[in-house]
């Protein structure tokens, strides 16, 4: 294994890890800004106010994307333990 092969490799994880984790993160970044928005608004500035409509979203995401992304994930390590022998051999 040469060292374009361990880059290429990486570049590909950090890939998939930034496509399965982006909906949950732009979800949780969307309300949080919609939530400060309303605080600072109404001065209302409760820890549980932006907390609880973090967890709601991202439970919310998890349940509607969560398949794709455990897919892509089972897909990508397949590829990856598939592709073992031809690069160790």
């Amino acid at each position: 294994m040469d060292s374009q092969q361990v880059f290429t490799y990486g570049q590909q994880s950090l890939y998939i890890m930034l496509i399965v984790a982006a909906p949950l993160l732009l979800t949780v970044l969307a309300v949080g800004l919609v939530v400060s928005i309303f605080q600072a608004a109404t001065q209302i500035h409760e820890a549980t106010l932006s907390f609880v409509p973090k967890v709601v979203a991202a439970v919310a995401v998890l349940a509607i994307a969560g398949p794709w992304m455990l897919t892509t994930l089972v897909e990508f390590l397949q590829r990856t333990l598939q592709a073992i022998p031809s690069v160790v051999g």
